[in-house]
């Protein structure tokens, strides 16, 4: 997905929703790890394995036993490490740099990039076979813009508590092209958040460049196409238990039965 789009993000989910959410979860950011000292970084090294290590280390497929890590931007990682996260993945175990037997590794790998790896193949800056060896299940985050009624679904969970938009201000959301996707709007709503005049956020708090509000007709629909699939999504969590549905939407009984009904859920 595009920068932005909400890899880590997801990568996160993942983590928890995994056998090995008690583990840690490592992000890694490919394209800004030291040329130099990539391979140590990821890998670990030996005392006198290169100038200036003065002690044995472990790398961060090391230190993440357990758990998951994650690699993003990694059609920015070098052809050598390349062929050694291969290893980590075919093999499970790692070889320090300056030493000679490998060592048993135990980690769940994500990665991530906004290129493409098919092209890099061809180009032949992306090594064929661990490309093979990574797209055993492939997901594309949409940039925001293609995402619709989400806008204000990730809105919502990135508020603040006690914090809430007015409807001029979700029209404002759902009529902007949000070029820095989910890190724009995330962003976003935390500097409108606190500078906003009290618990409503308004148009005027939101700092959008060339932002118009989408027409109100688009609006309408898409807040009921919001409403609708948080009140659906809720009742299947609860597997249609309407009392603790209305409770986890802080709504009485009454009022979420009226909601099915104006929404067409039953």
């Amino acid at each position: 997905g595009e920068s932005g789009t909400g890899k880590e993000l997801a990568a996160r989910h993942l983590h928890r929703s995994s056998p090995r959410s008690d583990g840690p979860f490592v992000a890694v950011n490919c394209a800004a790890l030291s040329e130099t000292l990539v391979l140590s970084d990821l890998f670990g090294h030996v005392r006198g394995a290169f100038t200036g290590a003065d002690r044995d280390r472990a790398g961060i497929f090391e230190s993440a036993r357990g758990g998951t890590v994650f690699l993003d931007e990694i059609g920015d990682l070098p052809g050598a490490a390349q062929g050694m996260l291969l290893r980590v993945l075919q093999e499970q175990e790692v070889r320090r740099l300056g030493e000679s037997l490998p060592r048993k590794v135990d980690v769940r790998v994500v990665t991530a990039t906004h290129k493409s790896l098919e092209e890099m193949v061809r180009d032949r800056s992306f090594r064929q076979d661990l490309f093979f060896r990574l797209r055993v299940g492939i997901l594309h985050l949409p940039p925001l813009r293609e995402r619709g009624r989400d806008v204000l679904l990730l809105a919502e969970h990135f508020l603040p508590s006690g914090h809430r938009l007015s409807p001029p201000a979700r029209a404002v959301l759902l009529g902007y092209g949000w070029p820095g996707n989910v890190r724009e709007l995330k962003n976003v709503l935390s500097v409108a958040s606190a500078l906003c005049d009290g618990a409503v956020i308004e148009p005027d708090d939101l700092d959008l460049e060339d932002a118009s509000p989408a027409p109100e007709a688009d609006y309408h629909q898409q807040l009921e196409s919001f409403r609708r699939r948080l009140v659906g999504d809720t009742l299947k969590a609860c597997q249609g238990n309407r009392a603790e549905a209305a409770r986890r939407l802080g709504l009485t009984r009454q009022a979420l039965s009226y909601l099915v009904r104006q929404l067409r859920l039953a």
